[in-house]
């Protein structure tokens, strides 16, 4: 049955009939598709439609922590209908200004103190066991997309026994870092491409994979993002307020800066591994070539973080290689 067809007449017996126009809302990198869904003769004010697949997308979670945040006090999409059997959901407009596309140095300032206002919010609202927990196997899982899609297949490299011994040892030392952060609620894609200029401000979008886990890790999401990039000055800037925020909130960050500041860039090291693994994955399996563009920035990340660690001082001379022999074949890195 084709999906389009199907969510046209589920949609039939929610709207009103005979009076809306579908378009699509966004781009997806999982099998979620929206559309926006409005209402040329009346005053109706549009809607979102959400298509996931049941086959291939579950949408109790993104049901289930639309309430936790709701409860948290974020600006999140009402669910004005569902069908999990479908896998249609009914979802209030958050509008079409993506922090992405209104950010620039004029504006970066107030937009990202109003998201760490919400990001504090959510954290604040963390309950044990209400999300699934962002442990060790998990956080090993998104490591090794590194090795086998973004090496392998994209660059085709073959690793030696050394540089896997090697990274078994970078991995460890991510994994252990990230276990023994403090514990709270993550939206685990909280970046700018997920967040609405609205009233209130900001509403947050894609937020069904949200999980317990570091303190750091949304922090480091929003500012070393998929999409653009910060100098350093004003990412170190930004995580002291995060970091300050957060300790008159009394969440339990780092008492020391320094030492939550390398807990940040360690956690954007394993972010920075697992979405170059990633963006190679979305392109071979899904078919979806665009994000690969992006790589570039995620390998600056690593090298940057890389070389101010003494303990990713190999991992640094790998990537040193990597870029070599992909210079050599042709490859953009």
């Amino acid at each position: 049955m084709d999906r389009l067809a199907a969510l046209e007449r589920w949609l039939e017996t929610r709207v009103p009939p005979g009076c809306y126009a579908l378009a699509p809302a966004s781009a997806d990198a999982s099998f979620r598709r929206y559309f926006r869904v409005s209402f040329p003769c009346t005053s109706q004010p549009s809607v979102i439609a959400m298509d996931a697949p049941p086959e291939k997308e579950d949408s109790r979670p993104f049901v289930r922590v639309a309430t936790l945040m709701q409860a948290a006090g974020l600006h999140v999409p009402a669910i004005l209908a569902q069908d999990l059997d479908q896998g249609f959901l009914l979802l209030s407009d958050l509008g079409t200004r993506t922090y992405l596309a209104e950010l620039d140095d004029a504006s970066a300032d107030a937009l990202f103190r109003d998201a760490l206002d919400a990001l504090v919010k959510w954290q604040l609202a963390t309950a044990p066991g209400a999300l699934p927990p962002y442990d060790a196997a998990l956080l090993r899982r998104e490591l090794d997309l590194f090795p086998d899609w973004y090496l392998s297949r994209h660059l085709g490299i073959s690793l030696d026994a050394a540089d896997r011994e090697m990274l078994e040892r970078a991995f460890a030392l991510l994994i252990a870092s990230a276990t023994a952060q403090p514990q709270v609620f993550v939206h685990r894609d909280f970046m700018p491409r997920n967040l609405m200029v609205s009233d209130p401000n900001p509403g947050v979008l894609d937020f069904q994979d949200a999980v317990i886990g570091p303190v750091t890790y949304d922090v480091v999401s929003l500012f070393r993002d998929a999409f653009v990039s910060w100098p350093e000055e004003r990412v170190l800037d930004w995580t002291i307020r995060y970091w300050e925020k957060a300790r008159r909130a009394g969440l339990p960050v780092a008492a020391d800066f320094a030492d939550f500041w390398r807990d940040f860039e360690w956690m954007g090291m394993q972010r920075h591994l697992k979405v170059l693994g990633i963006f190679a994955r979305i392109n071979y399996r899904d078919g979806k070539p665009g994000y690969l563009a992006d790589t570039p920035r995620f390998v600056r990340y690593v090298r940057e973080v890389a070389s101010r660690y003494a303990a990713f001082a190999p991992l640094l001379a790998l990537f040193d290689r990597i870029e070599n022999r992909a210079q050599r074949a042709g490859y953009t890195f």
